[in-house]
């Protein structure tokens, strides 16, 4: 499958100044390992993956001096393979596993940059944070990966000349022929159900139906589910795991902000904070902080007493909801939980798009919007709505109180602007923004 990171990886590897080792966060199973390992087979000479799990006799030789000459060695006589500054790429995987590894990463920033070094671990953010482990700081470049976005999902179905369609059409803004539009529509449908984990869309590719793939889906989540016992403390682990259950009924409500009560009976942030902060160190859920106002720099604006959290797999979410794939081919589900799947589908491409998550409210009159994002020193309102109806009342409030320059409006709907000027775009397209 042709990831979109790969981009970011040759942009890394071409840096002539500067260049440090990489770190690839991520949650688990959405492709870190075969994305580094394709890119080291594309682009270098040759690579050499080391496993840190699975790799103890290793792991134990990092115990010693981490001077990279001493290190190059070694691994050189237990591959039997050159490391050639520039054409080799040096693959730590499951660095989390040994702390000393990742302490390596900068000396080889500081005394061996020509080598080239890309880590990756599963839970890396959360073993950090447990293990209080020393993160070499200023020392690595980050790059998170995330499960695949739309755009990648058609290029996997051997559909690309559509991800080149829709970005000609949303630099025009010229309508989409009806036929395509519909066609895309359906595509799209079928994405939310199979969602970007490479494991899904791989079952769906190679069994061309979708029947199977919610069992396979349910096989990652109770992975998730082991993760969070084995990762955290005995009496977290029952609340991470009791916190990540409630995510449907969160979002199967018109009001999706985060409650509590949701989770069990006297529920609070005291109880439960800890639990919701793994699970989104951990890459399993994505947080939507609530702002007071539609101004720069959005940051600054935020109300950490609300937030609102989505999966960050669309397809995990229907799989967790329990959404059989007739439900969603024939269109057979509650409007409230249409809108709740489009919404987590939005804000799964939004962080793939790298764009912190945001959303507004207003108290006087009651309004929202579901997303505001910042680009290019401006805040730009983004509207969500599953069908091509659309109810106004919300955007145009905010657009009386802070006069956006770009409003965009993700619908059913073709490309266009509205009467009421905001952008059009339907929402197979919002990997363009």
């Amino acid at each position: 499958m042709e990831r979109n990171i790969t981009a970011e990886l040759l942009e890394w590897k071409n840096m002539e100044r500067n260049r440090m080792p990489l770190v690839l966060y991520g949650a688990r199973q959405v492709g870190k390992t075969y994305a580094l390992q394709n890119f080291g087979r594309d682009y270098y000479k040759n690579f050499i993956y080391i496993n840190f799990e699975r790799m103890p006799v290793i792991a134990e030789f990092f115990d010693g001096d981490l001077k990279p000459d001493r290190l190059i060695r070694f691994l050189e006589e237990y591959f039997n393979e050159k490391i050639i500054p520039g054409q080799t790429l040096l693959i730590f995987d499951e660095i989390q596993a040994c702390e000393r590894a990742l302490t390596s990463l900068k000396y080889f920033a500081e005394e061996a940059p020509e080598y080239h070094v890309a880590a990756a671990g599963s839970l890396l953010g959360v073993a950090i944070h447990r293990e209080k482990y020393s993160f070499p700081v200023g020392k690595v470049i980050m790059k998170t990966m995330y499960p695949l976005q739309f755009d990648e999902f058609l290029r996997a179905m051997g559909n690309g000349h559509l991800v080149t369609i829709i970005r000609e059409h949303f630099s025009s803004m010229e309508q989409m022929p009806e036929q395509t539009h519909r066609e895309l529509l359906l595509w799209l449908r079928r994405y939310m159900l199979v969602g970007g984990m490479p494991a899904a869309v791989k079952k769906y590719i190679e069994d061309q139906s979708v029947i199977n793939v919610p069992e396979l889906q349910m096989m990652i989540l109770n992975a998730y589910t082991a993760d969070m016992a084995k990762y955290a403390e005995a009496g977290e682990s029952t609340k991470i795991q009791n916190a990540f259950r409630s995510l449907p009924a969160q979002l199967a409500k018109d009001n999706k902000k985060f409650q509590y009560k949701l989770i069990r009976k006297g529920a609070t942030a005291g109880l439960f904070g800890d639990s919701i902060a793994w699970l989104v160190m951990a890459g399993v859920v994505l947080e939507a902080d609530r702002v007071t106002r539609g101004e720069m720099p959005v940051r600054v604006f935020r109300d950490v007493s609300a937030f609102k959290l989505y999966m960050a797999d669309t397809g995990l979410l229907s799989a967790f909801a329990g959404i059989m794939p007739e439900n969603m081919i024939r269109d057979d589900l509650s409007d409230v939980y249409k809108g709740a799947l489009t919404e987590n589908y939005v804000a799964q491409t939004l962080k793939g798009n790298g764009y912190d998550l945001y959303y507004w409210t207003s108290d006087s009159p009651q309004a929202e919007v579901d997303f505001v994002i910042q680009k290019e020193g401006k805040v730009i309102p983004v509207e969500v709505k599953y069908g091509e109806n659309v109810h106004a009342r919300s955007i145009k409030h905010y657009i009386r109180m802070y006069h956006p320059e770009t409003v965009i409006r993700l619908t059913a709907r073709n490309f266009g602007e509205d009467e009421d000027g905001m952008k059009s775009i339907p929402l197979y397209a919002a990997f363009c923004l």
